[in-house]
């Protein structure tokens, strides 16, 4: 019983406010989101700040449930599970982190796209974005890409990213979305 207090601890030092490993759903997601608008209602934060993370996690979550392939999410050790947390920073910045399995062949065209994005200043990002939303281009999950423009765009940061290889078949991509005032 001792390592259940230990991470309890362990989580408050790290100012962990929330915490999911499991199958993404669309009730887990209206779930959290529910229970993220009432605990950023109760912060004593600017509406601009809490309106920025807020729409900010809602795209992490969306793209958690939305392009996790259905190849993704049994991996050599059969989990079907993602991870998302959400911790607030001493200098007050928030973190809001998503893990998920990817299929190994789609890495290089994800961190093609994420090195791309992270390339671009706030104009050139607006103007991408612009550009996937004309251009018609929609990936098979329908999204075309817009989901990481726009949480780059709202972010205003670079996105911080790594592919940890599971085996021959699967990597781990964690994204990490840091969020200012």
């Amino acid at each position: 019983m001792n390592d259940i207090q230990d991470f309890y601890n362990m989580m408050e030092r790290g100012n962990i406010m929330l915490s999911f490993k499991g199958e993404v759903t669309s009730d887990l997601l209206t779930s959290i989101l529910q229970i993220m608008e009432t605990k950023m209602e109760t912060l004593d934060e600017p509406p601009k700040i809490k309106k920025k993370v807020y729409n900010i996690l809602v795209e992490c979550l969306q793209n958690l449930y939305h392009h996790i392939d259905e190849d993704d999410k049994l991996t050599a050790q059969n989990e079907k599970s993602a991870l998302f947390m959400i911790r607030k920073e001493q200098d007050g910045e928030y973190s809001i982190m998503t893990g998920n399995y990817i299929a190994q062949e789609n890495v290089n065209n994800m961190k093609d796209r994420l090195d791309r994005i992270n390339a671009m200043d706030k104009e050139e990002l607006k103007d991408y974005y612009k550009e996937v939303l004309n251009n018609g281009e929609m990936s098979a999950k329908g999204g075309g890409g817009l989901g990481m423009i726009d949480i780059a765009r709202k972010s205003g940061r670079k996105l911080e990213y790594n592919f940890a290889p599971v085996d021959d078949k699967f990597s781990f991509f964690s994204l990490n979305v840091k969020v200012a005032q």
